[in-house]
């Protein structure tokens, strides 16, 4: 079925809780980090991606996409390249643009919506492989879901499964979860790193006003006065509405999973896609009670997600539990 129903995720007492299960693996996951080598791409508009790989001779490729102000630092693409590294898999992490430690080059950068550079690598590197994975994380899982719909029947033959965990497919809806007093931790963190890239940004480009930052409380403020304008949107709302990958679900021709738990502070009920699945047998939707915002805190360096995944990636049709 579309929608496939795992109950076996029963982490400790105190993990049963979105908050705690998000901030536990932020802070306390510990892993060996991967042998990383860096790779710096030209993209077809000037500008340059920084890839962090893993290449071993295989012949199955996966590509990794991070969050929000992540990077292939953040722990659930540490954990996914050492678990996909021990499985014989060659690994591409990507740096979204203004995230790899060096500030790019245009005066735009990266949004949830923007899946140009997704298809740049996969263009770039399919004909490389056998088999071709991609995998997303929050902002990254969005980006996946919106490619799997606006390429459906256009992608390479070679992309075998697309999977994406904790996206905010309705920006909107995530948006308004994000401006609760509860999530105000997160916003702030947020906030602090989006604030320092457009002062960085303002130095380059005069046009990028660094004044605004007076307006900008809430991310919805930074979406309305920088994400939007820098991005040929009119406003925060037709951003969201024009990049969240709710819209484009039923479209998905390929085997595309979602994980998500239910109690993840940042998405919405509207983030969780259930008529979307249940209409649709090429999108699969992985609703698990708890795990918070790419938490799934495990055992030891574990995830559950990557558990999961790991176990569509042996079997295509339903996870290994």
């Amino acid at each position: 079925m579309p929608v496939i129903k795992d109950e076996s995720y029963k982490p400790r007492l105190l993990l049963r809780n979105g908050h705690l299960n998000t901030l536990n693996a932020y802070l306390f996951r510990k892993q060996k980090h991967p042998a990383f080598i860096r790779e710096r791409i030209t993209t077809p508009d000037d500008d340059f991606l920084d890839l962090d790989r893993i290449t071993q001779g295989s012949r199955k490729l996966a590509i990794l996409l991070h969050g929000l102000e992540g990077s292939t630092n953040s722990q659930y693409i540490i954990g996914m390249t050492n678990n996909l590294a021990h499985a014989g898999y060659d690994v591409i992490a990507l740096n979204h643009r203004s995230c790899s430690g060096e500030m790019n080059l245009k005066k735009s950068f990266y949004h949830s919506g923007f899946v140009d550079d997704f298809v740049f690598l996969l263009e770039k590197y399919h004909q490389e492989y056998e088999s071709v994975t991609a995998i997303g994380y929050s902002l990254g899982g969005n980006v996946l879901l919106r490619y799997a719909g606006l390429y459906a029947g256009k992608h390479p033959a070679n992309l075998e499964r697309i999977l994406s965990v904790s996206a905010p497919c309705d920006l909107h809806g995530s948006s308004l979860r994000l401006l609760e007093t509860q999530n105000k931790i997160y916003a702030i963190q947020f906030l602090k790193t989006l604030k320092h890239k457009i002062l960085l940004k303002s130095t380059i480009f005069p046009d990028v006003d660094a004044a605004q930052f007076s307006k900008v409380k809430t991310l919805w403020d930074f979406d309305e006065y920088y994400t939007a304008p820098l991005h040929g949107f009119k406003d925060a709302m037709d951003y969201y509405t024009s990049c969240s990958s709710l819209q484009v679900l039923s479209q998905i021709s390929m085997p595309t999973y979602l994980i998500s738990a239910l109690d993840d502070p940042f998405l919405s009920k509207t983030c969780f896609p259930y008529q979307q699945a249940s209409e649709n047998p090429n999108f699969h939707f992985i609703p698990l009670k708890y795990g918070g915002h790419v938490g799934f805190s495990y055992q030891n360096s574990l995830s559950y997600a990557d558990r999961l995944i790991m176990g569509l990636l042996t079997n295509s049709k339903e996870p290994t539990i």
